[in-house]
């Protein structure tokens, strides 16, 4: 079954000022939907907001039921999940650990731990490593896996390819493409260009200033193209690794 995020009306205010103005967005479960914009331009208050993490209006459907008044916990186990900017891992815990918090905060059993690291299997030989020495692609990989232990509907990226080297960047984003592919995850990727993981975008949104000026169905490269029409530059100058 493809699952479906749709956001209606969505606006995010930081005292006086705006970081979202009235967003509507739809992402599709079977398929990898880009966001795409500039620093500042609202891609993780969109993330947040989804998640319930910052207060925001307009509407929030998960598979056209309205979790907008759901706190981050239940939406979460609605089947909502973030991999969000800066990891935010318990870098004093060991592997086991990071993963345990968030199968109590699923509800999961503890079994869950065990099974969540087949995903990755570096993972398995860290169990008992402190996060803190893992190294930066290491330490992804956990976040996606913290991320997926409850079978999520929805996916939010929040800028997961950055600074990571090439073949990390491969091996998440063949990940996260075959979860919309084989699961029907509704996946958003929210990243300042797209760069080596623009092969997995089907579809996607250029977001400037709190507001989508583009709308794109035609895959990574088109989407760049979008990109680079409304910023105004050209396409090297955004592209990253």
């Amino acid at each position: 079954m493809a699952h479906e995020l749709r956001v209606e009306g969505l606006t995010v205010r930081y005292g006086h000022s705006s970081a979202l103005s009235d967003v509507d967005l739809t992402v599709p479960g079977g398929s990898v939907t880009a966001l795409v914009g500039p620093n500042g331009a609202g891609k993780s208050s969109l993330l947040l907001a989804a998640y319930g993490s910052v207060p925001a209006s307009g509407k929030i459907f998960l598979d056209g039921e309205d979790v907008s008044s759901l706190r981050p916990a239940a939406r979460a186990r609605a089947g909502i999940a973030i991999v969000p900017q800066g990891r935010q891992l318990f870098p004093r815990l060991n592997v086991a650990d990071n993963l345990q918090v968030m199968a109590e905060l699923l509800r999961l059993p503890r079994s869950a731990v065990d099974e969540a690291v087949d995903r990755f299997p570096i993972l398995r030989t860290r169990l008992k490593s402190l996060v803190g020495v893992l190294s930066g692609g290491e330490q992804q990989m956990l976040v996606v896996t913290r991320a997926l232990m409850g079978k999520p509907r929805v996916l939010l990226l929040d800028e997961m390819m950055t600074g990571l080297a090439p073949l990390i960047v491969r091996e998440l984003a063949d990940t996260v493409a075959r979860l919309a592919a084989d699961d029907g995850v509704a996946v958003v990727m929210a990243e300042p260009a797209l760069g080596a993981s623009r092969r997995v975008i089907d579809r996607g949104y250029v977001l400037i200033r709190g507001a989508v000026v583009a709308t794109e169905e035609g895959g990574g490269r088109a989407l760049d193209r979008a990109y680079q029409h409304a910023v105004g530059v050209e396409l090297e100058e955004i592209e990253t690794p």
